[in-house]
């Protein structure tokens, strides 16, 4: 089974490869993922939060399970139009209980494969379109505090000692290894044959 990884698992800093294949493991894995964004409450996950490097993210901004028709896969996105400024609240389910301002662009359109290979666009200038730019960002290693001024980092600087004191916590009672040992095993994850790695050992190995 999957989990969502929190801050600061270096997956969550990882450049995530391409989505060379859709096939049966990717929709269970995608359906899996859907059920721990829902369970945490949230509107959208990145594959690297639950340990797997690949280029692909969901989203359900209702975060209504019920509402399936909001349901949205993004495979190997790609951000092709960005337009004005706009600053608005986010969170992250890699950094539970931690919100900021970020300043992202208003608009945004994004150009992605669906579950059924078949590309597609999606055009928004509200929360859809803030969620695209953030889960888009964490395949990228990108996190939403990289956009934090001084003073903004500073008021959350507590917030990520806590978040950094428990995973190393982690790490010395063994759920995870090494940083350096985490990488290596990210960077050998064959790809696409994602059922063989949906499970915690092998996301957080």
């Amino acid at each position: 089974m999957l989990h969502i990884v929190k801050y600061p698992h270096p997956v969550l800093r990882f450049a995530s490869r391409p989505v060379e294949r859709i096939d049966e493991d990717l929709k269970a894995v995608v359906r899996e993922m859907f059920s721990l964004m829902y369970e945490a409450r949230g509107v959208g996950l990145a594959a690297n939060q639950v340990g797997l490097p690949f280029r692909f993210f969901i989203l359900n901004v209702t975060a209504d399970p019920e509402q399936k028709d909001q349901e949205l896969v993004f495979i190997n996105p790609e951000i092709v139009k960005r337009h004005s400024w706009d600053d608005d609240e986010e969170g992250c389910l890699s950094f539970p209980g931690l919100y900021s301002k970020v300043r992202r662009p208003k608009k945004v359109k994004v150009r992605a494969y669906n579950l059924a290979g078949e590309e597609v666009e999606f055009e928004s200038d509200d929360l859809f379109g803030r969620a695209m730019q953030h889960e888009a960002d964490h395949l990228d290693g990108k996190l939403f505090i990289d956009y934090l001024g001084p003073l903004a980092r500073h008021g959350i600087k507590g917030n990520l000692r806590t978040f950094e004191s428990e995973f190393r916590e982690a790490q010395k009672a063994g759920t995870y290894p090494d940083d350096a040992e985490i990488v290596k095993r990210l960077k050998e994850m064959p790809a696409p044959s994602l059922a063989a790695i949906a499970s915690p050992a092998a996301a957080d190995a």
